[in-house]
């Protein structure tokens, strides 16, 4: 009963926190373990066992889980849109800046497409290691690639929808 407590914790915290963006760009080795942490949590939920065939189709299909790297993605796009549409706290909004937004930039075509814009520069950032984990990084890039009509919708609802759909495939 413990060891499902503290599962279930662990889910949740990796589930309901912004801070799956601090994710973005980790190592792999990172997202590997907290999807072995889904992994259980789902087995206990369904009453499976370790090497029981089916977890994929378990966790997308039944659960509706997205794994956890498109989990991050998900939450960082999720992020970034609710920075373009005044959702987000000020901080976060000053990172994420339109191309059309930016003077000698605006007569682009990137700026009709929705795209945003990456600083310049990261002072004292590796950019090899953490500075691609940086949300004024990560955040931009997370968002330009996704599809044009996805970075065009205006409903949080629709968006979430559209990218929960994009991620899984469906």
């Amino acid at each position: 009963m413990c060891i499902l407590l503290l599962l279930l914790l662990l889910y949740n915290v990796t589930q309901h926190l912004h801070g799956n963006s601090l994710f973005a760009n980790a190592p792999k080795t990172w997202t590997d373990k907290l999807q072995r942490v889904m992994n259980a949590v789902a087995r206990v939920i369904s009453g499976t066992r370790k090497f029981d065939r089916g977890l994929t189709r378990l966790l997308h299909e039944d659960l509706h889980w997205l794994d956890v790297p498109q989990r991050i993605t998900f939450k960082l796009c999720l992020l970034v849109f609710k920075c373009l549409h005044g959702l987000a706290p000020q901080y976060l909004v000053e990172l994420c800046v339109p191309v059309a937004d930016v003077t000698g930039r605006r007569n682009l075509r990137s700026a009709t497409r929705g795209l945003l814009n990456f600083p310049r520069f990261f002072p004292r950032y590796n950019m090899t290691s953490y500075g691609r984990r940086a949300f004024s990084y990560a955040g931009p890039d997370a968002w330009n690639s996704l599809p044009e009509h996805l970075r065009q919708t205006t409903s949080i609802k629709l968006f979430k929808c559209s990218l929960k759909r994009f991620y899984s495939g469906r």
